[in-house]
């Protein structure tokens, strides 16, 4: 069983155009907090990288 963190990787890594909060909690299933709390994790350890666009954020794996 993967991890939800794994699972979120694998989503970006398929999305190169990039995702945002609520497109990677609907497309998994998890909460959109849950998600928020991942993405700052990748982002903090530079695996991803993230773009705002308008008020929502993209989100693009860096593969680090």
């Amino acid at each position: 069983m993967k991890t939800k963190r794994e699972l979120v990787i694998e989503l970006l890594k398929k999305n190169v155009r990039g995702l945002t909060i609520i497109e990677i909690s609907r497309s998994l299933n998890i909460s959109r907090n849950t998600a928020a709390i991942i993405l700052a994790e990748l982002k903090g350890a530079q695996s991803i990288s993230v773009r705002p666009v308008g008020k929502a954020k993209m989100h693009y794996w860096e593969g680090k």
